[in-house]
């Protein structure tokens, strides 16, 4: 299948008692396809010309929808697409990082409508429940009162295991033990008021490109993030798969060999880390890779071979996941400047069509297009999904 292509959603229900179900259909197809008149929703969804009206009414009158220009075709009346509307719904993310805290607000088509961001040298409970809290309060000082109204909930994208993350220091453990008899979900619910859903961030970065951005072109697909760290996530038939525990995906866990033959993870050999560490090692402060993106320029001399190193990791590990399932593309996003972003994936794709892929089929290796803010706005849209879409 070509590039832009949309796949189909499983098909609905007519029988009564499963309305819901069938208003969640509805929705994901107008979220999936962009805008639907009744009669293309009434096949794609294998529901009745008259459920499928009768449903969108209601959703109409509920503000979850609303109808776009008439579409004039070459015979007959025009037709005209039923548009997710942005007031409908609107959502809270909190992404956790190493390095730093993201809050943002998005509505119902996933735009992002208000941002916060907090920057530290490690992420501390306290810290972290304060910038919440006085976030939320400020934005929803922002909004109208039936805006307030249609707030779903908060979603929270934090690393698998936040007290548990590569080289810590002696300083920083009782820090990070903290967190590990957080029940965070609980805390922040309580803190806000509000329902929260947990999920991986590397995982709420994959959801707003399946979502909001490139994978709406494929079927099954791996997608790997680049952050401080770096991870990973799995679509399988046009759904991210979060596996048993909530950790399908973990693809910064994959082998890999060290400089010396030693056996390593992908954690350790292609993550911006290692681009800071390259940064100390001659004096010069990392923190600049984040606050200012014009730095991946002016530091090029370490940037590029820095980037030589993870166009071949993730070339290796494009591969390696291929060979469990065949993926049709492997999508590439992390926390860096667009140019960064498209010459390593281009890399990727020069050192993947040298690599031995006897027994393969080989992925096509695309950029994401999310960008920098994906795992907050990932992570928000899980509570839209949980309300709302299949």
């Amino acid at each position: 299948m070509q590039a832009g292509v949309i796949r189909s959603i499983s098909t609905g229900l007519s029988q009564r008692g499963v309305r819901d179900h069938n208003e969640r259909l509805l929705l994901s197809l107008i979220q999936r396809h962009g805008g639907l008149p009744a009669s293309d929703l009434s096949k794609q969804a294998n529901l009745s010309p008259p459920t499928v009206s009768s449903i969108l009414r209601r959703l109409e009158a509920e503000g979850l929808v609303l109808r776009g220009d008439p579409v004039r075709g070459k015979v007959g009346k025009p037709s005209t697409p039923m548009l997710l509307n942005s007031e409908g719904a609107f959502s809270f993310g909190l992404k956790i990082g190493r390095r730093s805290a993201e809050l943002v607000l998005i509505d119902l088509n996933g735009v992002m409508r208000h941002e916060r961001r907090l920057t530290y040298a490690r992420p501390t409970p306290d810290r972290i429940f304060a910038f919440v809290a006085s976030g939320i309060s400020e934005i929803s000082a922002e909004l109208s009162d039936d805006q307030a109204t249609r707030i779903c909930g908060l979603g929270v994208g934090a690393a698998f295991e936040i007290w548990n993350w590569p080289d810590r220091g002696a300083s920083e453990q009782a820090e990070f033990a903290e967190w590990q008899s957080i029940d965070l979900p609980r805390e922040l619910q309580t803190r806000t008021g509000l329902p929260v859903s947990l999920l991986n961030d590397a995982t709420a970065a994959c959801q707003a490109e399946h979502s909001f951005g490139r994978g709406k072109e494929f079927r099954d697909y791996a997608y790997f993030f680049i952050g401080a760290y770096i991870g990973g996530g799995i679509v399988l038939d046009n759904a991210v798969y979060e596996g048993r525990q909530g950790n399908a995906g973990a693809l910064g866990s994959l082998r890999s060999i060290g400089p010396n033959g030693e056996s390593m993870q992908l954690i350790e050999m292609a993550s911006i880390r290692q681009l800071e560490l390259r940064l100390q090692e001659v004096d010069i402060d990392p923190r600049q890779l984040w606050s200012d993106p014009q730095s991946w320029q002016t530091l090029s001399r370490h940037v590029e071979p820095w980037l030589g190193q993870t166009a071949q990791e993730l070339s290796k590990a494009a591969l390696s996941v291929c060979a469990v399932i065949d993926f049709e593309a492997i999508l590439i996003d992390g926390a860096f400047p667009d140019h960064v972003r498209g010459e390593l994936v281009d890399r990727v794709r020069r050192y993947v069509s040298t690599q031995d892929t006897r027994g393969l089929i080989p992925p096509r290796i695309e950029a994401g297009s999310i960008g920098q803010k994906a795992r907050a706005i990932g992570a928000a849209t899980r509570p839209i999904d949980n309300q709302f879409m299949l």
